[in-house]
């Protein structure tokens, strides 16, 4: 079914967003789950630790008034993936949107990379990133009204790697970059816009744990803005993607960063 649409789109009060990634307490993912909620999303809060979402999405439906539930998932299994979306699916109103943040770093070095990391790497971060965009289309299309797709790069994607993720991260998150060029690219007829952001160093865990002033200083020596970034700023750009506001914003990739990476 091919979606006509001669007008900004706008989607019905009651929708709901997955987040993906949204287990650690200090990661982007809660935040852009609070940020969601905060403007009228129902949200579906996924993650490989399903008893982490599970604790703060009951505690984030009592505080919010909103319909929020965490679902654990492995979102490299495509049995596991049916699962979640089955659940989804008796739940929660109609997905309009979808937010793929989970992924793992590799801070394996080129000759330290084993075939068993790649596909580790690959199956959570590029793999994982197509199953649940595949599962979240398909209902976006039955829906009626289009949606809204997010994945994550990183801007090792643009410099091969750093200090923390090297070269199989590097690789993944390109793909994902393709990837997502590719979904919005198949998927516009159907009202479906797709984009993918690059963060730069955030202030999360996935650095390796709580970034030390020093960590940070070092971090930020070649990013104009002197600082790395807080989840909340990653989160207050995913919250403008997934919106009404950014219904011609398609195929796009958006560095996070600071300004480290210009073009």
């Amino acid at each position: 079914m091919t979606i006509e649409i001669t007008r900004i789109q706008s989607f019905p009060n009651e929708r709901t967003a997955i987040v993906t990634g949204a287990g650690a307490p200090r990661g982007i993912g809660r935040k852009v789950v609070r940020k969601l909620v905060s403007e009228g999303w129902n949200v579906v809060a996924a993650d490989i630790d399903g008893t982490a979402v599970e604790q703060f999405a009951s505690d984030l439906a009592a505080e919010s008034g909103m319909k929020v539930i965490g679902v654990g998932v492995d979102i490299s299994d495509q049995a596991a993936v049916d699962a979640a979306f089955e659940r989804i699916d008796a739940e929660m109103p109609p997905i309009a949107a979808l937010v793929n943040l989970a992924g793992i770093p590799s801070p394996h070095s080129f000759f330290e990379l084993t075939a068993e990391v790649w596909d580790r790497v690959m199956d959570v971060n590029l793999k994982g990133t197509l199953l649940m965009t595949q599962a979240a289309a398909k209902r976006m299309i039955d829906g009626g009204f289009g949606g809204r797709i997010v994945n994550t790069a990183s801007i090792t994607a643009l410099d091969g790697g750093g200090t923390f993720s090297k070269t199989g991260y590097a690789a993944a998150k390109a793909g994902v970059q393709g990837l997502t060029r590719g979904t919005a690219r198949e998927l516009g007829k159907y009202g479906i816009t797709a984009n993918v952001i690059l963060p730069g160093p955030i202030d999360t865990d996935i650095m390796g744990g709580t970034l030390t002033d020093e960590r940070k200083a070092g971090m930020s020596a070649n990013i104009p803005l002197e600082r790395v970034g807080q989840p909340e700023e990653v989160a207050g750009l995913i919250n403008f993607l997934v919106s009404e506001d950014s219904s011609f914003v398609s195929g796009t990739s958006i560095n996070v960063d600071g300004g480290k990476h210009m073009h």
